[in-house]
């Protein structure tokens, strides 16, 4: 059974958002880091670039595949974690927390909305 914390938003392709004002921080999700296995390699977005919600902005690549990271929201990468760069297995042993992304500026703040509860979520990937 996967973690899904209650105060994060989730997208349907399994990326999580945790708002604080205008900002939020972007990882993915403890059920996606499970399905991708041991994570080797993770290629972030500059900051400043502005990207659109459902855009593929990251890539995160494991011992079976690579994969697009998309942004669940609009707005402007405003810090990136370094230390999953530096540590991609990060994001296998702590995906919603020191394992998060990017941060990004906000400039449609509704597009929260239409993101998953953590319950939506968990039927989601109970199928």
């Amino acid at each position: 059974m996967s973690n899904v914390p209650n105060e994060l938003k989730y997208a349907k392709s399994h990326e999580w958002v945790r708002l604080s004002g205008d900002t939020a921080t972007v990882g993915i999700t403890d059920h996606a880091q499970h399905e991708l296995t041991d994570i080797v390699f993770v290629e972030l977005p500059a900051i400043g670039r502005t990207v659109k919600a459902g855009e593929a902005c990251a890539v995160v690549e494991s011992v079976k595949t690579a994969s697009d990271i998309y942004s669940p929201v609009s707005g402007e990468i405003s810090e990136v974690n370094q230390a999953v760069v530096d540590k991609p297995e990060l994001v296998n042993t702590d995906p919603h927390g020191n394992g998060w992304f990017y941060k990004i500026k906000l400039t449609q703040p509704d597009e929260i909305n239409s993101l998953l509860s953590s319950a939506d979520y968990t039927k989601q990937i109970q199928g």
